[in-house]
């Protein structure tokens, strides 16, 4: 059944192979808004919620190459952005091609 749904809704979460990572606040919207998209993609994915962490959103910001706002979306440890960026790739079509790459 959830196999006939996935294909209705073009959804194709067997595709996806690659590692994905994203930190997070708990309470951020735009990290909300990221992980559901992920999450509609049927994306296992690495959360690290850094809320009021300071010494990991430092981590993740030298990972981001300065980025400090959050979400920051790393797949396959290739930077991606934050949710504006996640969304932007998958309205160009880009995004799953990007998931469907094996990790390294």
């Amino acid at each position: 059944m959830l196999d006939a749904l996935n294909a209705l809704f073009g959804r194709h979460p067997e595709r996806n192979q690659a590692t994905v990572e994203i930190y997070t606040w708990q309470t951020c919207p735009y990290c909300i808004r990221a992980k559901l998209l992920l999450w509609w993609k049927g994306v296992n994915f690495t959360e690290y919620k850094i809320d009021g962490d300071d010494a990991a959103r430092n981590q993740m910001a030298e990972r981001a190459k300065g980025g400090r706002t959050v979400p920051q979306i790393f797949i396959n440890d290739h930077h991606i952005g934050g949710c504006n960026d996640l969304y932007q790739l998958d309205g160009e079509k880009k995004l799953d091609p990007l998931l469907a790459e094996p990790a390294l």
